[in-house]
């Protein structure tokens, strides 16, 4: 028989605390999300506002306080005007002036109808006969506090967002306070730079890419005469940056709201095949070009951060599931007893999406940390 291998005690101790350490975080969050979802989504446009600052001075003769003042007016309008609209645009549906949402429960009986008599059924059941064991008015509440929720919640990230902008002018003194010498400040600053660079090219790539879907999708949905196409395309823009669920989700609500909409089944059936279509086509051959290093994560990586970060913050955790692995993954990589955990979320065994120099600073080597540059895998 084999002899077990020997584990140092230290490492043991050491493996279980980390196992607490992680347990104990996960709690505090999900017990803290709504304090913690808010800050986090105004940490998301803080960096979305420096992002579209500098843009705006690399392409014009702004001065930095205008460029500034501009980028900021840009996301905390988008951010509002979108809450807005999605929440007008969904309960526009119970009183659409068209007659759609009154038409929805006979079209159902005719779907449901066409499909018994496709497989032979000669009493096919009703949608109230489905809907008998469904508390559909509980239902609709908690809809309704949901959308409460969204608008309260709207209300938190604009008084965090205005905080943490006050508090901006700190940060620098805070980092030299925290990094006395130069070396560890720098590498403090270089780890920022890549959490950032991280996070905005996800923004660029999602916000580019969810345009030309919405501009393709806008059309078919307007050639075939959907209804409400305006409100439908902007729910594709924003479920875009949802990974996995935000395409199935573009992919089926308009053809399904087709169903109730017309008598036929051909222009949910063209709807259906053509989103299909642009998805594929975007996801395929013009996202994976534009991404490059920006998004540098393990499909398996992302989906696991869906379902954690669904599971514990809800629909913003969704949202923010990406960028948080981006943040996680350039992070953890600065240290050498987490660098594996990097390497595996990565999507190629390199963290780092930028060149770094093959060597180390000595100061770096004595605090844990390590550098192991892209240019440099070829070494294993």
């Amino acid at each position: 028989m084999k002899p077990p291998i020997a584990v140092p005690t230290s490492t043991v101790a050491r493996n279980a605390l980390v196992a607490m350490a992680v347990v104990a975080v996960g709690a505090a969050l999900v017990w803290l999300r709504d304090i913690l979802t808010p800050l986090a989504m105004a940490i998301f446009l803080l960096i979305m506002i420096d992002g579209v600052k500098r843009f705006i001075e690399e392409r014009t003769t702004l001065p930095r306080h205008w460029a500034g003042t501009a980028a900021l007016t840009v996301v905390v309008i988008g951010f509002l005007a979108a809450i807005a609209f999605i929440v007008n645009g969904a309960a526009g549906f119970f009183t659409d002036a068209s007659g759609v949402s009154s038409n929805i429960g006979p079209r159902i009986d005719a779907i449901i109808a066409d499909g018994a008599h496709l497989f032979g059924m000669t009493t096919p059941p009703t949608a109230q006969d489905l809907l008998r064991g469904i508390d559909l008015r509980g239902y609709l509440t908690s809809l309704a506090f949901q959308v409460q929720g969204v608008v309260s919640g709207a209300f938190f990230v604009m008084v965090y967002l205005a905080f943490l902008l006050a508090a901006q002018n700190g940060f620098r003194r805070k980092l030299v306070a925290l990094f006395p010498h130069r070396d560890g400040r720098q590498e403090a600053s270089e780890v920022f730079q890549r959490v950032r660079g991280g996070v905005e090219g996800y923004l660029w790539v999602q916000t580019v890419t969810g345009a030309i879907i919405c501009v393709a999708a806008w059309i078919l949905m307007r050639l075939v005469g959907l209804q409400n196409a305006e409100f439908w395309t902007f729910v594709i823009f924003v479920v875009g940056f949802i990974p996995v669920l935000g395409g199935a989700i573009a992919g089926l609500a308009p053809p399904l709201f087709a169903l109730v909409q017309f008598e036929t089944y051909w222009p949910a059936l063209i709807l259906l095949v053509g989103l299909q279509v642009i998805l594929f086509v975007v996801g395929n051959a013009i996202q994976p070009r534009m991404q490059g290093d920006n998004q540098n994560i393990d499909p398996v990586a992302v989906l696991l951060a869906l379902a954690l970060w669904g599971k514990m913050w809800g629909v913003v955790g969704m949202f923010l599931s990406t960028p948080l692995a981006v943040m996680a993954m350039a992070i953890l990589a600065e240290f050498k007893g987490s660098m594996w955990v990097a390497i595996l979320l990565s999507g190629d065994g390199k963290p780092y999406a930028e060149d770094e120099d093959d060597h180390a600073k000595p100061a770096a080597k004595a605090r844990g940390r390590v550098k192991q540059p892209r240019a440099a895998a070829k070494e294993t």
